[in-house]
């Protein structure tokens, strides 16, 4: 009955090795579709480990052991296959949450003005959060405006959302629990369903084809965010993560030549930055290259014409649904201008009570918003 027993440490070793490889960026785990396998291996772990430790046990105790010490070699792998699998490789045990989410206002923020945030406002109130804090953490909850607020980031797909955590009108609580096609998964305390970052579309789980709802949200330098809301809040540095936070300026400049979140400084290419822009019906992608030199694009997106516009900064970006395809805007430094009106460079109105309609509009790497967004425009 010896066979039992290797059965069952070879079935335990594998189906470890299987239980992270689909779910963290491994070779070749992140261009297969094994979202479906993944989620199954995950939520019956237990009765496999049952399974394959019981053949273990019973192989054992049924075998005629001569040298009993050398099972302490395929036990001593098995317990670092363990240790590796669920906590050393597991997501949510290499990136953790905020102790606290301190939030202060200009005079007292200790924050460099060139680092990126991800801005959002809501019921007149504003807030930034460093991309710099929000890419170790993967999500930072927050109130805003009376609504709870789930800040989202992930920095292999260069993707910032902001989300209600809410499920079925109620907050839920979400735990990153690894990644499908190189974007974060977080998985709710409630009915244990995965949910992807990029769209907040659950994916896997009871609640599979439901969304959380997605706020309004803006990527920008925290200089250039200050100077359009200077009253805003901006989240501090949780002391306790100050070396995990490391040092990402090269990443948010671009300069990252890392495999997973490093950029291809050329167009089109799968590291690419784009800025894609959402409408009601049709979505499609803009090279960064050419927004950085033009600032200002004018274009139409299945009829509905629009405007993508580059802040001061060449870090920030904007959208707008123009009034007609015949409107054409002008770019200074005190905003935009169209037939003698002005608007400051996020579209309200300054001298006129019309504002410009926002389009949701996203830096993200090529490669991401190709694959979450099949059927986008070029």
């Amino acid at each position: 009955m010896k066979l039992f027993f290797w059965i069952g440490v070879i079935g335990i070793i594998l189906f470890e090795i299987a239980n992270v490889y689909f779910i963290m960026p491994l070779p070749g785990s992140q261009q297969i579709d094994s979202i479906d396998l993944a989620y199954f291996l995950y939520q019956w772990r237990w009765a496999f480990r049952i399974l394959f430790a019981g053949m273990m046990v019973w192989g054992w105790s049924t075998s005629n052991w001569k040298r009993k010490r050398l099972v302490i070699l395929p036990l001593s792998v098995i317990a670092v296959v363990l240790y590796m699998a669920n906590f050393y490789m597991a997501a949510d045990h290499m990136f953790y949450q905020p102790n606290q989410v301190a939030m202060v206002d200009t005079r007292t923020n200790l924050v460099d003005s060139n680092r990126l945030v991800i801005g959002v406002v809501q019921n007149g109130e504003a807030s930034a959060y460093p991309i710099r804090f929000l890419g170790y953490h993967h999500q930072v909850l927050d109130t805003l405006g009376g609504k709870p607020m789930m800040i989202t980031y992930c920095t292999v797909c260069r993707t910032g959302r902001v989300f209600e955590p809410l499920v079925n009108s109620k907050p839920e609580v979400f735990r990153l629990v690894g990644m499908d096609h190189f974007n974060a998964m977080f998985e709710d305390a409630t009915t244990g369903s995965w949910w992807r970052q990029v769209n907040g579309e659950a994916i896997s789980g009871p609640l599979k084809g439901q969304r959380l709802p997605e706020v309004f949200s803006l990527q920008s330098s925290l200089g250039e965010w200050i100077k359009l809301y200077p009253n805003t809040l901006i989240m501090q540095a949780d002391s306790s993560f100050i070396e995990e936070y490391g040092k990402s300026t090269d990443y948010e400049t671009g300069t990252s030549r890392r495999s997973l979140t490093g950029t291809d400084s050329l167009s089109w290419k799968p590291k690419s930055w784009v800025v894609g822009v959402k409408t009601v019906l049709a979505n499609k992608a803009y090279d960064w290259n050419r927004l950085k030199t033009e600032r200002l694009i004018h274009d139409e997106i299945q009829g509905i014409p629009v405007l993508i516009v580059m802040a001061r900064d060449t870090a920030g970006f904007f959208a707008f649904q123009r009034p007609d395809a015949q409107a054409q805007f002008t770019l200074d430094s005190a905003g935009l201008t169209y037939n003698n009106y002005h608007f400051t460079i996020q579209g309200v109105g300054i001298d006129t009570t019309f504002s410009l309609k926002p389009l949701k509009a996203y830096q993200e790497f090529w490669h991401s918003w190709q694959t979450f967004n099949p059927n986008t425009l070029k």
